[in-house]
């Protein structure tokens, strides 16, 4: 018989044939106010329809709305509710798949008819019938062949289709029944749509049958549940946010950057201004760099396939690489997609010595990668991207302290663009995959380094996380909230023993005892790509850079035409203090041309006018704090030049107040 042991750490038995629904219900009491609608068996999420298992200690915590673990199962019930207000409304409509996705759920499948934006109100209102109905979720578990029919008289050809092929080792399957909604389904799901809290359908998108772009298309539809209507709302805020701040419109609108069909799919355009905050950030990395002892190097932008095979990137991540280039002679080219193997050769073609190291390389080196259409998206998934990518070569001993190293360069990156909340992944090998290259012991031995140091330096999160490693290494990467909360996977640092290895690249340095030995490569991209990480710096900011990255800095405003020559002096001053200036000449009032600077979110406004040019004296004008007042030029310029040179962020962006949510917990889920 099971023994269960509850949340105040007593022990009760049950029968064999008991459920966690039992347990629920013997731990409330009797108590009909709080109403679980999941639980915690083993530290796994289970619906209370979950057998317990026939012997043995098991332990069941109560799940109740607002536990933030609970939510995925609840949107999950919601895409099923969903799926069931379709077919009550459409005719012919063949259902895929309905999982949940980060903070909402979907559901894959075809009508008779296209569904269209503005079928979306009378699908939320059949879905309102349905949970106000509250008709049980009930689990029926079947054999394999009896789903196959049960399917196939539910006229659904998609689920007929994944059963014979894709579930065929599966000897039983489970559906759940609501009224005369049936679903193949693994669950688990709240015990009845009364479960479910404030809920609403969000988009509709185009979706592939199997994520197959040779299969039939289907339609996505896109909604959203939360245990609570004011966290919906504030879910709705951030969404809205979100497209408010939107790299795709906003660098269209501040004239960043464009792409264009013809050059092709994923492949950016930087527009001047564009250019120049790109410019702006490199040359603070490059100022770093040199700072910190690196030597620049430049590689070009194909290779021979060869090289990508000794590497191990050639064939493990062949299905993102874009096809070779077969020459005249036969010899097989690629787009590089990595920086590393040409950086290798670098350090090869000459002799080392253990005083020439640690060797730091950098460079910003352009890679290709083959991205499916519907993966790309504005400048955060592209095709030709540039990474701010170097490679140290170190001795053993050398190791940790150059990690550090990297670490530091990493953290004063993130500090000069107000990233400040980030937490670090150590990324670490899963010992069950064949996809690592190089012997355990050696995995062993890196792992130990990076975890050593990052817990050292006391950085955020430090937890391993199996399987996260790249091929050839572990790694340390920062994953940052921006002030919309999400999370992005920005700079990476690498401990490579695999590549410079005999069975790699046979990297060599004389040592103190006049032997040979093999160095170690740690592989560090503060910023990552430079495309992804300027759209993510796009929407941070919503655009509004602070002085040191903005494209122009300052615009000199004259109040009448009387002290335009005046405002071109001004102009001429400020430029020559290395501030990025324009100037506005257009013939109207001052308050529309601060308002037209404020639109373009320029950071600093100069007003002049007479009086200021009797003085020799400007106004200043800051986009959030307003009038500063007047003061003399000379004052103006040391005042900008100063923010300037400090990098300084005065206006950090306020992080949006966002609902608790976690991904943590497992969703029901299609099988």
């Amino acid at each position: 018989m099971p023994h269960v042991r509850l949340a105040d750490g007593s022990i009760r038995e049950f029968p064999e044939t008991a459920r966690v629904a039992d347990v629920v219900a013997e731990a409330a009491g009797g108590n009909k106010k709080k109403r679980a609608i999941a639980a915690m068996l083993d530290g796994s999420t289970v619906g209370l329809d979950a057998p317990l298992p026939a012997a043995g200690e098991v332990t069941v915590e109560p799940l109740f709305a607002g536990d933030p673990r609970a939510l995925p199962v609840m949107r999950h019930s919601a895409a099923h509710v969903m799926a069931r207000a379709v077919m009550r409304l459409f005719e012919g409509v063949e259902l895929a798949f309905g999982p949940t996705v980060g903070e909402g759920f979907y559901y894959d499948m075809r009508a008779s008819r296209p569904i269209t934006d503005e079928d979306l109100p009378a699908i939320e209102a059949e879905m309102k019938r349905i949970i106000e109905a509250d008709e049980a979720f009930e689990r029926v578990e079947v054999p394999r062949t009896k789903a196959v029919e049960i399917v196939r008289d539910l006229a659904q050809p998609l689920k007929v289709e994944h059963i014979e092929t894709g579930l065929a080792e599966h000897p039983t399957l489970s559906f759940y029944r609501q009224g005369e909604f049936v679903d193949l389904c693994r669950g688990p799901h709240v015990p009845s749509p009364g479960c479910i809290g404030a809920f609403k359908l969000t988009n509709i998108a185009g979706a592939y049958w199997k994520g197959d772009a040779n299969n039939a298309q289907l339609q996505r539809l896109y909604g959203t549940a939360w245990f609570s209507q004011e966290d919906l709302d504030a879910h709705l805020a951030a969404l809205e946010e979100a497209r408010r701040r939107d790299h795709r419109v906003l660098g269209k609108q501040l004239d960043l950057f464009t792409t264009s069909p013809l050059v092709g799919s994923g492949l950016v355009l930087w527009m001047p201004k564009g250019a120049i905050l790109r410019s702006t950030l490199e040359s603070f990395v490059r100022d770093e760099l040199a700072a910190r002892g690196y030597q620049p190097v430049y590689t070009p932008h194909i290779g021979k396939v060869d090289l990508y095979k000794i590497s191990g990137h050639y064939p493990y991540y062949a299905d993102s690489q874009f096809k070779p280039i077969v020459m005249s002679d036969d010899e097989q080219y690629l787009l590089k997609p990595m920086n590393c193997p040409h950086h290798t050769m670098i350090y090869k073609a000459r002799p080392h010595s253990y005083k020439d190291l640690p060797l730091r390389l950098a460079e910003f080196g352009t890679v290709y990668r083959y991205e499916q259409s519907g993966e790309l998206g504005g400048m955060t998934r592209v095709r030709g991207f540039t990474q701010d990518d170097a490679h140290i070569f170190c001795t053993p001993e050398q190791v940790e302290q150059e990690v550090e190293g990297c670490i530091d360069f990493t953290l004063k990156v993130l500090e000069s663009l107000a990233f400040d909340n980030f937490r670090v992944r150590l990324g670490f090998r899963d010992p069950t995959s064949d996809k690592y290259v190089g012997p355990p012991e050696r995995w062993a031995e890196a792992e130990a380094a990076i975890e050593r140091v990052a817990r050292r330096m006391n950085l955020p999160g430090c937890e391993p996380e199996p399987g996260e490693a790249a091929f050839y290494g572990p790694k340390i990467d920062f994953v940052v909230n921006d002030s919309l909360g999400r999370e992005w996977q920005l700079g990476t640092v690498q401990l490579d023993y695999n590549l410079p290895s005999k069975e790699r690249f046979d990297l060599e340095y004389i040592g103190a005892d006049n032997a040979k030995h093999q160095p170690v490569m740690i592989h560090r991209a503060p910023l990552g790509s430079m495309e992804r990480f300027v759209g993510v710096l796009i929407e941070h900011f919503a655009g509004a850079f602070p002085l040191w990255l903005a494209p122009e800095q300052v615009r000199v405003i004259p109040v009448s035409e009387k002290s335009e020559a005046y405002a071109q002096q001004v102009k001429a001053k400020l430029e020559a203090a290395g501030l990025r200036t324009g100037l506005d000449l257009a013939a109207e009032k001052l308050g529309a041309k601060i308002r037209t600077a404020q639109l373009e979110l320029i950071p600093m406004m100069v007003v002049c006018g007479p009086r200021d040019e009797a003085a020799g004296t400007v106004s200043l004008r800051d986009r959030v704090d307003g009038d500063l007042g007047a003061m003399s030029l000379d004052a103006a310029i040391e005042r900008l030049r100063d923010e300037n040179a400090r990098r300084a962020v005065r206006h950090k962006p306020k992080p949006l107040a966002m609902p608790s949510s976690s991904a943590a917990a497992a969703g029901g889920e299609d099988y």
